[in-house]
């Protein structure tokens, strides 16, 4: 039976640069937004606050909407170990609210190695997951909230 989970993501941007978490996993490198999942009796925005503060030892203020993205593993590259994942992110924009540099927080992310500023307009150029994001990133605001089932 697939687990169903709420994830809320930052999109923090700064000169066309976004701030991203930087994993490793075995010998690869890829990037993830900030962010994660969501506890019973937060909302979204207060997930979101406690993650960036968590992960990247930074306050945010959490925007608006950008995008909701689902994730059904089974349908994915990486079915062979999501098969049982069915998770649904929201993207909020988000800014640093305080004279804060982003820096590994007090329970970063697992396999999180580190920290980058991506520019915007290379996105192509990393591996950034999910997938869509290097598309839909050079296009704010957003033509379309709802992104699918996509990686």
């Amino acid at each position: 039976m697939l687990a169903l989970r709420n994830s809320a993501k930052a999109v923090i941007i700064q000169d066309q640069h976004i701030l991203v978490i930087k994993k490793q996993a075995g010998e690869s490198i890829f990037y993830t937004l900030p962010g994660g999942g969501q506890k019973p009796g937060e909302t979204l925005p207060q997930a979101l606050e406690r993650e960036c503060m968590e992960e990247l030892g930074i306050h945010v203020k959490v925007g608006n909407l950008l995008y909701i993205r689902e994730y059904i593993g089974k349908h994915h590259e990486f079915a062979n170990t999501d098969s049982e994942i069915h998770q649904v992110d929201f993207l909020f924009a988000c800014k640093i609210i305080r004279d804060e540099s982003p820096i590994r927080g007090d329970k970063p992310d697992k396999r999180q190695v580190g920290i980058e500023w991506l520019p915007i307009n290379q996105l192509d150029e990393f591996p950034l997951y999910p997938a869509v994001l290097r598309k839909v990133l050079r296009r704010l605001p957003p033509e379309k909230v709802y992104l699918g089932d996509v990686n």
